[in-house]
């Protein structure tokens, strides 16, 4: 996952092969608060991921502290359905 000023982006990528398989931002979500467009962010993701039968990840917060929207987009994808 990433974040920036103003947005959130998150992706599933298999490690073996480097790729990424599933993505989602919330550049396109009319939500107006940030913590609620992360939220959103994690269950648009674990919707996609479970799809592709894929169930069980890692959570990568890729340095950010695990607060505020980190926290709320790892909410979001555990009540999606994923599992780490």
């Amino acid at each position: 996952m990433f974040r920036s000023g103003k947005h959130i982006y998150a992706q599933v990528i298999d490690d073996k092969s480097g790729k990424t398989i599933i993505a989602e931002s919330d550049l396109k979500l009319k939500i107006t608060k940030k913590t609620a467009k992360a939220y959103e962010v994690g269950k648009n993701l674990a919707e996609k991921a479970l799809k592709k039968k894929i169930k069980e990840v890692i959570f990568d917060r890729g340095g950010f502290l695990y607060h505020g929207r980190v926290a709320e987009l790892a909410k979001g994808a555990r009540e999606g359905g994923l599992e780490f």
